[in-house]
């Protein structure tokens, strides 16, 4: 199976409230993480009524992205139309799923933009089926428990979350028996 691995950094929690400061994914192909296939840009903020949204300190300081760092970054309106080029309908995978794909919809729809991708998976599920006595499924649990690292650096930036999550889907879902 094909798909893409992605990952968003934002400014909150809340989809409707906050924006997206970071996209970062990978292309699985032939079950094969392709790393010359990425997508990994920073993202200037806005709100509902595109207007500047700031950084608060509690996501600076899980994520390490400032407001100077976006500041020259381009916004949603020029990132998302590409990103959704690089995703080109295949199906999705993200580590919570969940809270990624609604930031998408959210953001998608507030621009005038469709996502559709052809399906979306869910490593956190995937764990919890793989490892269903254990209690942790968040990334570095899974990352522990898959034998996976972090590139210095990488932990809750886009890029290098996704690439521990494309590699943890792989072998999830050779764990569960199912080709990727």
């Amino acid at each position: 199976m094909n798909v893409v691995v992605f990952d968003l950094e934002t400014t909150g929690l809340s989809p409707e409230r906050d924006g997206i400061v970071e996209i970062g994914a990978l292309r699985i192909v032939d079950g094969q993480v392709d790393e010359t296939q990425k997508f990994e840009t920073l993202v200037r903020p806005t709100g509902e009524a595109g207007q500047p949204l700031l950084i608060p300190w509690r996501a600076e300081r899980v994520h390490g992205i400032s407001n100077e760092m976006v500041r020259g970054a381009p916004g949603l309106p020029e990132v998302l139309p590409e990103f959704l080029d690089f995703v080109n309908g295949w199906p999705v995978v993200a580590h919570n799923i969940g809270f990624d794909g609604g930031f998408m919809r959210v953001h998608a729809r507030r621009h005038g933009l469709d996502w559709t991708p052809a399906a979306e998976h869910c490593t956190v599920q995937l764990s919890r089926r793989a490892f269903p006595k254990e209690r942790a499924h968040n990334l570095n649990a899974l990352a522990d428990r898959l034998g996976l690292n972090f590139a210095p650096g990488g932990r809750h930036r886009s890029f290098g979350d996704v690439q521990v999550t494309a590699q943890a889907y792989v072998r999830l879902m050779e764990r569960l028996g199912v080709g990727v």
